[in-house]
């Protein structure tokens, strides 16, 4: 997955401005206590990442 489409539908699912606090700010277990944010810039691929905020929220089903 590009980041240009994690990031894409974290808006689409969090709307511009909550997606990036929820990015910055949330930490979540699936992550290894992580926030968004520092699990990529660790590398950890956006196809990853984007599979844990779908675990850790109810994210719409046509965005999964």
């Amino acid at each position: 997955m590009r980041l240009t489409i994690f990031w894409d539908r974290m808006n689409q699912q969090f709307g511009e401005g909550y997606a990036d606090s929820v990015a910055k700010d949330y930490v979540m277990a699936e992550l290894d206590g992580r926030t968004v944010e520092q699990a990529l810039a660790d590398g950890v691929g956006a196809k990853d990442v984007w599979r844990a905020v779908c675990a850790t929220f109810d994210v719409q089903q046509r965005l999964r």
